[in-house]
């Protein structure tokens, strides 16, 4: 997911980032959809897959933040400017 975000940042344009944030909120879905599995398979606690989803929501929610504030945003991004 941070390499999501790192490698669209360094693109230079908000369009290409957003992109790049929104494959970082779905691989945090899926990493949600894996620790289902982990835990119904046994391979964590309930405690483990609580905070694990719940960081995994704070993560998305956060994510989703930033995406539209880049679309409110006026700045296209570094490589725009002249």
């Amino acid at each position: 997911m941070t390499s999501n975000i790192a490698e669209g940042f360094e693109r230079d344009g908000n369009k290409e980032f957003m992109q790049f944030l929104c494959i970082a909120k779905g691989s945090a879905a899926e990493l949600k959809s894996q620790i289902y599995i982990a835990f119904d398979e046994k391979c964590i606690t309930k405690e483990e897959f609580d905070g694990l989803y719940t960081d995994l929501t704070h993560f998305g929610n956060k994510t989703a933040g930033l995406i539209n504030y880049l679309k409110r945003s006026d700045h296209k991004g570094q490589k725009f400017k002249t």
